[in-house]
Parts: structure tokens; sequence; C-alpha cells
């Protein structure tokens, strides 16, 4: 974990064997302290990326870290480094002007290190603009006024004491797809909270997409919300991790941070009011797969999907039945059930799993299946389908991403 110890303080480091309880190591970059990063070095935003693909072990870690806004300066460069291991960077290399605020992620679809920038526009508030490279430090390279605009809060969003505004975007490899936070800001304007020492109101919605540039966002409900009641310790700021999430096991787990406030704490100067105080850091988890669900409420309820093309052999579900029975038919283009395959031979599934095999008597694989246009049909009286994918794996890797990964996990992918 690399953590802001204190509001506008120092980069700090810890680690955990369990995720759950963390320990200080001392270190040697300010001797007798946990610190990673030279004292007049001052996080304010930023991300620290674990890269398990690259080929340079020098640039294994990568930071894009965002100092905070001098009281005359609101937009100016962030600082990029690499490290081996975590805590040793390399020297800061600076990027092209941003607000604060600004985070980076790695498009894997794209191979692109994209660089998710705060930007003020006067219609829509605080907003996004994009910049992307295949190497990591070129992503930064950019010139006041290059960067296009990229998105912001809409209509469907919902504000509370202001418009709403996009205050951040991170976002990671899920899968077969990008997986976003949009970090939703829905007031009071900055002059309130520094009043009586209250956090701002952000809230994390749920966002995917397929290019990591166009985002799906059918929900505008919070995903990860704030607790608006005093002395809470999520009371405002709800703010994402750089990764989102890790895969432990049959879960996701979320770390996210959050601001309790002050109101004993009033100052004109913002860096020091109570709007930015008693922050923490919070764990969510979900079911793998867990965002959304087809779900069965009657007796012979089916699903069917629209025509696939695969190239593995072996059909796994992530599924809760409820007690009731998972039977899975291949249908032809023509919607008809496939030889083999139909729903009387496939041995039914009864169970709650996020990785359980579907197989059909007298068949060994769909490998007949390869390359031809097949229409799934699930059938299930109640209960919840989560996912369900196509592989050539024995145990149901699904060859997808891994998010910001997990325990034992070596590579950015689901492999053998």
């Amino acid at each position: 974990m690399w953590y802001m110890a204190s509001y506008l303080g120092s980069m700090a480091y810890a680690t955990s064997e369990d995720g759950i309880n963390w320990k200080r190591p001392m270190l040697d970059i300010v001797p007798g302290t946990n610190l990673i990063l030279p004292p007049d070095l001052h996080p304010d935003s930023g991300t620290v990326w674990l890269d398990r693909d690259t080929t340079d072990e020098s640039q294994r870690f990568k930071m894009m870290l965002r100092e905070p806004n001098p009281l005359e300066k609101s937009y100016f460069p962030g600082l990029m480094m690499t490290s081996p291991d975590g805590i040793h960077w390399s020297k800061p290399v600076p990027t092209g002007p941003m607000d604060d605020r600004s985070t980076i992620f790695y498009n894997p679809f794209r191979r692109k290190w994209v660089q998710s920038i705060r930007r003020w526009v006067n219609s829509n508030g605080r907003c996004r603009f994009y910049w992307d490279a295949e190497d990591f430090f070129e992503s930064g390279n950019w010139k006041d006024g290059q960067p296009p605009y990229w998105v912001g809060a809409d209509c469907m969003d919902l504000g509370v004491d202001s418009i709403p505004q996009l205050y951040n975007l991170d976002a990671v490899a899920y899968e077969s797809l990008m997986l976003g936070f949009f970090q939703i800001l829905k007031g009071p304007p900055n002059h309130i909270g520094e009043a009586v020492g209250m956090p701002k109101l952000t809230e994390l919605v749920l966002a995917t997409s397929r290019d990591g540039f166009h985002w799906h966002r059918p929900d505008r409900r919070p995903f990860i919300g704030a607790r608006r009641e005093p002395g809470s310790w999520e009371y405002g700021y709800v703010e994402s991790t750089g990764g989102l999430c890790l895969l432990v096991g049959d879960e996701l787990w979320f770390y996210y941070s959050a601001y309790a406030g002050d109101p004993n704490r009033i100052a004109k100067d913002w860096r020091i009011s109570g709007m930015y105080g008693n922050g923490a850091v919070g764990l969510a988890k979900l079911r793998r797969d867990g965002f959304v669900s087809m779900q069965a409420r009657h007796a012979g309820a089916s699903l069917t999907t629209r025509p696939l093309l695969f190239s593995g052999e072996r059909l796994f579900v992530n599924a809760s039945t409820s007690g009731a029975e998972l039977t899975v038919e291949c249908l032809d283009e023509g919607s008809q059930p496939i030889a083999s395959f139909t729903k009387q031979q496939c041995r039914p599934f009864r169970g709650n799993s996020t990785c359980a095999e579907i197989c059909w008597d007298g068949v060994n694989s769909l490998a007949v299946l390869r390359g031809k246009k097949v229409k799934l049909r699930f059938h299930l009286d109640r209960g919840d389908l989560y996912s369900f994918w196509i592989t050539d794996s024995k145990r149901g890797a699904s060859h997808g991403y891994l998010a910001a990964g997990g325990p034992g996990l070596i590579k950015s992918r689901d492999e053998d």
C-alpha cells in the first residue's frame, strides 16, 4: 500500500499478509520512517501501478504524482517515476500541465498508458481530458492545449448541493473489458466545506468500456457511496484507488479512501481546513463478477444469447441457483438445438459457485462447435447467473485480465 501520510504530507508505504492488518516497515529513504519519497515531495493525487508485463524490471512499478496547488496556481505538471521494488524511485520526470486529482491507468487492449487529466470547463466544471502513449514516460509528454476533452458528468448524474461534476476517473482491465470508477462530485462548493470543516460529497459510480475511451454507465447510483452522517469516517470525498480492485479468492476487494472532516478546524487556507481532516482507508468486498446478474424468478425461465463464435472447448458459469437446476443447450443460427448439446443431455448444475463447468452426457468438449455461430440458452427456475465463458482450460481459467491482481496471481491475466 502506498498512501498519503497526513493530508498533503508525505508518501508512505505499508505491507500486509492478509490485506487487513498492515505493517509500516522502516526504510532507507528517510531513515527511521516508512516514507518512500523525500519529505519535500508532497502527494495530492496520483497513481502507483504494478506493471506485471514489463520486460524492464527497473520499471516494474510506475508512479504519476501530482503535488498540491500553491495558493497562486492550479495548472502545472505532474511527476512521473519508476521503481524496481516500489520503494526506491527514479528521478521525477515532469508531465504536461494538469489540474489536481489527475491519475493514470494502463489499457492493455490498446497497449496504452492513459493520463486521466483533470481540467475545468466553464459549462461542465471539473471534467477529464485524455492523453495516451505506448511508452509510460511518453504518455506524460504533451503541451498546453494538446489533450482533447474526454468525458464529464452529464444530465443523468445526480447532484445534491450543486450540479454534478466529474472529480476523477480511474480504470483497470477486468476480464474482457475496462472497468471504471467515475468519482462524481455532488457539492457543496469549496467555500462551504471550508467554512464548516466538512468534506464535499463525492461518490463512486461504476462504468464499463470496450476501448478505455467510450464509457457505458446505465446505472448512476453510487457503487461505493458516502455516509452523510456526522462522525462517519466516510462522510465525504469517497475516492478510488489506482487499479480499482484486487481479486482475492472468489471475491473482489475494493480499497478506497474517504474523509470524516473536522468541524473544529476552520481556516481560510484550504490546505489546513477541517474539510480535509481525518482521512481513512476502507475496504469493500464483492462476489467475483458480482456487479450484475440475470435473475430467474419463475419456473421455466430461460435466457438466450446472441450468436457467439469461440475457440475454447469448455463452458463455465458463475451462478447461484438457489436450490434449482441450471441447464444449458447449444442452438444453431436458426435457434434449433444442436444434437448432443440439448437441454435434456445437459448435466444440471445446482449450487453456488464462481467457476462451475457445464457438461453434456456423451460429449467430451465443445471443440466440434469451434468457429461456428452458436447460441447458448440457459434454463433456470430461480437464482442468479453472473457470467459465463468458454475456455480451453480444465480449471476454468478465462484468460481475461485480473484488475490489480491479488494473492498468488503473478501475471496480469487468468492463466493455467
